[in-house]
């Protein structure tokens, strides 16, 4: 049997086989980063984690140097989402960056609907594909109008507040942490307006917040929408 028939396909036992695996190693993974998290852990279930994480790491290593060289097309793969988060699970390791990427493993997790071959999801996902894809200029236009509007929030609220609050509003920069909080509708409290302007400032923040969230779900809806009108459209 081919090796491309192992890496590249899940409709064989030993592409399964070798799917399967793939998920127990992704698996093993979160769960021993999950337990090195714990405090006060003994330094033997240190030194077993860091060994397990080696040998984890190298055999993620050789799945992605095989599903690079299986690859019908090699950049497609390399560039893809699932080629992304395959190499930024395993670079950190071996350049020493000082930054553990290694919860994005999660998202291998994916691979599963692949492997199940469970066609409504996977026709889910391609239509979930295709509405982003229809609406991609008007998320990049909302993406520029939130912005804007979040350094608005952050300028507005510094000139309300700096000369009441100047320990939590000292620049518009510093400023920046409340307008995120306030236009996602968190508000975590922390830093609140006092003055009768930075209030009602903060009332029409809140408003336009509400509209941060509405926006992008409308927009995918709508697209969603279409794509399921064109598919029943191509049906007739």
């Amino acid at each position: 049997m081919k090796i491309y028939d192992i890496v590249q396909r899940s409709d064989t036992v030993a592409g399964r086989t070798f799917d399967l695996f793939v998920l127990f190693l992704i698996v093993f993974s979160i769960i021993t980063l999950s337990v090195e998290t714990l405090p006060n852990l003994p330094s033997i279930t240190k030194q077993i984690l860091g060994i397990s994480e080696v040998v984890v790491t190298v055999l993620f290593t050789v799945e992605y140097f095989l599903r690079i060289s299986t690859a019908p097309s090699k950049r497609d793969y390399i560039f893809s989402f699932y080629g992304i988060i395959d190499l930024l699970a395993i670079l950190p390791f071996y350049l020493s960056l000082g930054i553990d990427l290694r919860s994005i493993r999660v998202f291998r997790l994916l691979r599963i609907f692949r492997i199940l071959k469970v066609a409504k999801y996977s026709n889910a996902m391609d239509r979930f594909g295709k509405a982003l894809s229809y609406a991609k200029a008007e998320a990049l236009i909302f993406l520029c109008v939130t912005l804007m509007l979040l350094y608005f929030a952050a300028a507005g609220i510094y000139y309300f507040e700096n000369e009441a609050q100047p320990e939590n509003f000292p620049s518009i920069f510093h400023s920046l942490w409340w307008a995120v909080t306030t236009l996602t509708t968190v508000g975590y409290g922390d830093f609140y307006p006092i003055t009768a302007g930075g209030k009602l400032f903060t009332f029409l923040i809140l408003m336009c917040g509400l509209g941060i969230v509405a926006v992008p779900a409308g927009l995918i809806a709508a697209a969603l929408s279409k794509v399921l009108q064109g598919e029943s459209h191509e049906q007739d």
